[in-house]
């Protein structure tokens, strides 16, 4: 399933969020990247353990946990550490897929990556090119959102960012292993999530279908979740 989540951050986060990291030290992008990504990757990127990342990731998830969208539709039980990178013309990254295991240097922690997101932060007028290009069963799916949006999918999609041929490219980008580790599952999950909402505005939360139907949702979600 790949979604788009609007409005992740607020314009006024974007770029109080831009003024610190533009201001920040930014290395190769390759310091994250496993084996066959480096072979294709062409960016910069801050450090995992920069302040200002880790300040500004920190803000990234307390977004993400008050956004109902985004809960319904990944359903995390673990989110590595919001990233940043940095394409200028010229720059990209080619045809790959994310790594299954994503570790965190330095500690324990470590995640199944059954997700990936990419947070824009850079308006699309601002530059061209720099499309996330993601494969999915209906095809070659091209995406490049407004400054705040975000847009969701499996980690196992293949996918690459386009050449920036004008201006530059700045986003945030993360991992999260769901407690729904099937994309089908989850899928089917977060359509009954909506319908059931939906439902529920139109009937009221007392409706007996409403009650029914939110009891099946729990009882799969007990079925195919772990925690």
């Amino acid at each position: 399933m790949l979604l788009e989540i609007p409005e992740v951050l607020s314009k006024a986060q974007v770029a109080q969020f831009r003024e610190r990291i533009d201001a920040a030290e930014w290395v190769d992008g390759n310091v994250t990247s496993g084996h066959q990504s480096a072979l294709a990757k062409k960016n910069l990127q801050l450090p995992e353990h920069s302040r200002v990342a880790r300040e500004i990731g920190d803000l990234i998830q307390d977004a993400l946990s008050a956004n109902a969208l985004f809960i319904s539709a990944a359903l995390p039980l673990k989110v590595f550490p919001p990233l940043f990178n940095r394409y200028g013309v010229g720059q990209q990254f080619g045809t790959h897929v994310d790594n299954a295991i994503r570790y965190l240097r330095g500690t324990s922690f470590r995640i199944r990556s059954d997700l990936s997101a990419t947070l824009f932060l850079s308006e699309p007028e601002d530059y061209d090119g720099g499309e996330l290009s993601i494969e999915d069963t209906y095809g070659v799916q091209r995406v490049k959102l407004a400054a705040g949006h975000m847009v969701l999918y499996p980690s196992s999609s293949l996918h690459h960012v386009t050449p920036v041929t004008r201006g530059e490219r700045v986003s945030s980008f993360f991992w999260m292993q769901s407690m729904v580790r099937d994309d089908g599952q989850r899928s089917l999950l977060f359509q009954l999530d909506a319908n059931i909402q939906k439902l529920s505005l139109s009937r009221g939360g007392k409706d007996p279908e409403v009650i029914g139907l939110t009891g099946v949702y729990h009882n799969l979600l007990r079925m195919w979740a772990d925690s």
